[in-house]
């Protein structure tokens, strides 16, 4: 019996030291403060990429100037529960978010700039991928339409 509650308690403090982890591990700016513009595509689960050219989405057009657009979007994803910025400000003209999940605290990364459109108006370039796993389950993608569908100034869908 002593071995038993002797393994079963091993068990307990590895799952609840893994979970401790995995919520409190930082992010390395370095590795995860990507231009979405020059990241190359990833494998085809567990991101969710939007970028003018070569994405797997072209995104919306916005009737705003790439500045107001990234501020714009600053503001969606900072009122987001569990969201808080790795690297990068509006000013610097990129930025990195972390989004954790609600149980288990794990890390989705975010790396959004926008982009002149050429027509007066802007489009954002975005990767959003999870730190841990294969796939994420269509998260990445379901959390960026819904940040997108709060944004001001959509004019189009492409």
């Amino acid at each position: 019996m002593r071995i038993v509650t002797l393994i079963l308690f091993t068990l307990v403090a590895a799952l609840l030291g893994l979970l401790a982890w995995i919520r409190l591990a930082p992010g390395d700016p370095a590795r995860w403060h990507v231009d979405p513009l020059s990241v190359e595509t990833p494998v085809p689960v567990g991101h969710f990429l939007i970028r003018p050219v070569g994405g797997d989405s072209q995104g919306p057009d916005f009737a705003m100037p790439p500045e107001e657009l990234l501020a714009a979007f600053d503001n969606v994803a900072r009122s987001q529960p569990r969201v808080t910025v790795l690297a990068g400000s509006v000013a610097d003209g990129m930025i990195t978010y972390v989004a954790r999940s609600r149980w288990f605290g794990f890390p989705d990364y975010v790396s959004v700039r926008a982009l002149p459109d050429g027509q007066g108006g802007s489009r954002l370039a975005l990767f959003a991928r999870q730190r841990f796993g294969r796939a994420d389950m269509g998260v990445n993608r379901a959390r960026t339409e819904a940040w997108l569908e709060r944004m001001p100034g959509t004019s189009s869908q492409r």
